[in-house]
């Protein structure tokens, strides 16, 4: 007696292969005559990756460009603070050099936070309301909503690396760890 799965590829094998022709096959018509069908490449587009944001510029905030933020990197002030928005296991991951971790999507609160609660939190004095703040994360979009916070709590002198993290690493900044 024949097996289930043997019965069942024999009908298959020969059900399949008188109804169903190869698309590369030639087409037979009822005269018996056959004629090639011509075979059409199909036309694919170019993906070109194209860098944009989803969130425009902010007009009241300054904008870092790649170089700006390397020379702000290898010399920083007390006068300017680069803030890291993205999360803590990204941030481990690799960082601008001399920039600290306040991360906005699980801590969308921090700058709200009393001067001692923000450093029990973070570990590190909450940034003065006369220093200018820049934010940066992976593509620009928290960053954005990091500077709009600080704004709604005061922070007047608000910057943001719009490039973020994958402007720094495509043109070759250093990465730091912590």
């Amino acid at each position: 007696m024949a097996s289930a799965k043997s019965v069942a590829a024999t009908v298959l094998r020969s059900n399949l292969g008188r109804q169903c022709r190869s698309a590369f096959a030639p087409r037979q018509f009822q005269n018996g005559l056959t004629k090639a069908q011509p075979t059409q490449r199909a036309v694919r587009p170019a993906f070109v990756p194209v860098r944009w944001h989803s969130v425009p510029p902010s007009a009241s905030s300054k904008n870092y460009e790649f170089g700006e933020i390397k020379e702000l990197s290898s010399s920083p002030s007390a006068e300017r603070l680069l803030i890291d928005v993205r999360e803590p296991s990204e941030y481990e991951a690799g960082f601008i050099p001399s920039a600290i971790n306040i991360p906005v999507k699980s801590q969308p609160d921090a700058m709200f936070l009393p001067e001692e609660e923000f450093e029990d939190r973070f570990g590190f004095s909450k940034p003065a309301m006369d220093q200018e703040l820049v934010f940066y994360c992976k593509a620009g979009v928290r960053s954005s909503a990091a500077a709009q916070l600080a704004k709604q709590y005061g922070y007047k002198n608000v910057s943001e690396y719009r490039g973020s993290w994958l402007d720094w690493e495509k043109n070759g900044g250093q990465s730091s760890k912590p």
